[in-house]
Protein backbone atom coordinates (compact mmCIF):
# COMPACT_ATOMS: atom_id res chain seq x y z
CA UNK A 1 0.00 0.00 0.00
CA UNK A 2 1.43 3.41 -0.93
CA UNK A 3 1.59 6.39 1.42
CA UNK A 4 -1.49 8.09 -0.04
CA UNK A 5 -3.55 4.93 0.58
CA UNK A 6 -2.15 4.62 4.12
CA UNK A 7 -3.17 8.21 4.88
CA UNK A 8 -6.69 7.65 3.56
CA UNK A 9 -7.10 4.37 5.43
CA UNK A 10 -5.83 5.74 8.74
CA UNK A 11 -7.86 8.95 8.63
CA UNK A 12 -11.01 7.18 7.42
CA UNK A 13 -10.93 4.92 10.47
CA UNK A 14 -10.25 7.79 12.87
CA UNK A 15 -12.58 10.47 11.50
CA UNK A 16 -15.39 8.71 9.58
CA UNK A 17 -15.18 11.53 7.05
CA UNK A 18 -17.93 12.69 4.77
CA UNK A 19 -15.18 13.50 2.30
CA UNK A 20 -11.46 12.84 2.17
CA UNK A 21 -9.05 13.76 -0.57
CA UNK A 22 -5.29 13.28 -0.51
CA UNK A 23 -3.11 14.72 -3.24
CA UNK A 24 0.52 13.66 -3.59
CA UNK A 25 2.39 16.88 -4.37
CA UNK A 26 5.86 15.33 -4.12
CA UNK A 27 6.61 16.07 -7.76
CA UNK A 28 6.59 19.80 -6.91
CA UNK A 29 9.38 19.30 -4.36
CA UNK A 30 11.82 16.91 -6.04
CA UNK A 31 14.90 19.02 -5.34
CA UNK A 32 13.66 20.23 -1.95
CA UNK A 33 16.49 20.11 0.59
CA UNK A 34 15.79 17.93 3.62
CA UNK A 35 12.90 15.99 2.14
CA UNK A 36 14.72 12.78 3.01
CA UNK A 37 12.64 10.71 0.64
CA UNK A 38 9.34 11.50 2.35
CA UNK A 39 6.43 12.74 0.33
CA UNK A 40 4.61 16.08 0.29
CA UNK A 41 0.85 15.76 0.56
CA UNK A 42 -2.26 17.95 0.60
CA UNK A 43 -5.25 16.76 2.63
CA UNK A 44 -8.86 17.89 2.37
CA UNK A 45 -10.87 16.30 5.17
CA UNK A 46 -14.52 16.86 6.08
CA UNK A 47 -15.62 15.33 9.37
CA UNK A 48 -18.08 16.15 12.12
CA UNK A 49 -15.35 15.19 14.59
CA UNK A 50 -13.96 18.70 14.03
CA UNK A 51 -17.13 20.34 15.38
CA UNK A 52 -16.27 22.94 18.01
CA UNK A 53 -12.51 22.72 17.41
CA UNK A 54 -10.26 25.49 16.14
CA UNK A 55 -7.98 24.86 13.16
CA UNK A 56 -4.90 24.13 15.28
CA UNK A 57 -6.74 21.52 17.36
CA UNK A 58 -8.05 19.87 14.19
CA UNK A 59 -4.55 19.70 12.73
CA UNK A 60 -3.18 18.23 15.94
CA UNK A 61 -5.75 15.43 15.75
CA UNK A 62 -4.72 14.66 12.17
CA UNK A 63 -1.01 14.70 13.06
CA UNK A 64 -1.71 12.36 16.00
CA UNK A 65 -3.35 9.85 13.68
CA UNK A 66 -0.49 10.03 11.20
CA UNK A 67 2.33 10.13 13.77
CA UNK A 68 3.92 6.89 12.53
CA UNK A 69 4.16 8.26 8.99
CA UNK A 70 5.33 11.78 9.84
CA UNK A 71 9.05 12.36 9.36
CA UNK A 72 9.32 9.17 7.33
CA UNK A 73 6.85 8.45 4.55
CA UNK A 74 5.40 11.96 4.99
CA UNK A 75 7.82 14.86 4.92
CA UNK A 76 5.20 17.61 4.64
CA UNK A 77 1.44 17.73 4.98
CA UNK A 78 -0.74 20.73 4.25
CA UNK A 79 -4.38 20.39 5.10
CA UNK A 80 -7.83 21.84 5.10
CA UNK A 81 -10.05 20.41 7.84
CA UNK A 82 -13.75 21.24 7.84
CA UNK A 83 -17.00 20.16 9.45
CA UNK A 84 -19.85 19.14 7.19
CA UNK A 85 -21.57 22.49 7.77
CA UNK A 86 -18.42 24.40 6.82
CA UNK A 87 -17.90 22.37 3.67
CA UNK A 88 -21.37 23.01 2.29
CA UNK A 89 -22.01 26.31 0.54
CA UNK A 90 -24.71 28.43 2.19
CA UNK A 91 -28.20 27.94 0.81
CA UNK A 92 -29.61 30.72 -1.33
CA UNK A 93 -32.53 32.61 0.20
Amino acid sequence: MDTKELIIESLSKAFAPEHIEVVDESHKHRSHAGAGGGGHFYLYLVSDRFEGLKAVARQRLVYQELAELMGGAIHALSMQTLTRAEARPPQAK
